[in-house]
């Protein structure tokens, strides 16, 4: 980065000149063109009003655990303990790659076949850090846990819906 006051050329990352001392820190932040950049760069998790979590125990059934995601319309339920942390998640992915073709499904355990610890976000996590995580990881749904307990779901289409709101408004 070139120093705005003396031209000298920095490495990247650098907080401060090395010639002259001055500042660098806030000089390489991304500025936001248009609604979207603008929301993705300071709107929260919060804007999306996440779904309130449908949950399971790690003990219950795959059979309950697809009951459920049918009768709440969901993609994917979360795996909570008895203290009511999480710790899993079950998708329809789950479902098609591990469950398809295993005899006697129903009755096997949530535990044997869902995602342990998965990548989780806060309320008031940016939409940036939302989208970065589904992206890297290639997840469709994210749960949003505050202190160690799930508080909603977001999933791409609520991000989807949200975006293509704003480009409507906009």
């Amino acid at each position: 980065m070139r120093c705005p006051v003396c031209d000298f050329t920095n490495p990247p990352g650098v907080d401060e000149c090395r010639n002259c001392l001055t500042p660098l820190t806030g000089l390489d932040l991304p500025v936001p063109h248009g609604p979207v950049e603008t929301s993705l760069l300071t709107d929260s998790v919060a804007v999306l009003v996440p779904r309130p979590p449908v949950t399971i125990a790690a003990d219950d059934t795959l059979g309950s655990a697809v009951r459920l995601m049918i009768e709440q319309r969901v993609g994917a339920v979360l795996v909570i303990d008895r203290r009511g942390d999480l710790v899993g998640i079950l998708t329809e992915r789950d479902f098609l790659a591990k469950v398809v073709g295993v005899g006697g499904y129903e009755r096997l355990p949530v535990a044997d076949f869902m995602t342990h610890s998965p990548e989780t976000v806060a309320p008031d996590d940016l939409l940036v850090t939302v989208i970065g995580k589904m992206d890297g990881g290639g997840y469709r749904h994210l749960p949003v846990v505050a202190a160690g307990k799930p508080v909603g779901v977001v999933s791409v289409r609520d991000i989807l819906r949200h975006l293509t709101t704003l480009t409507a408004d906009g």
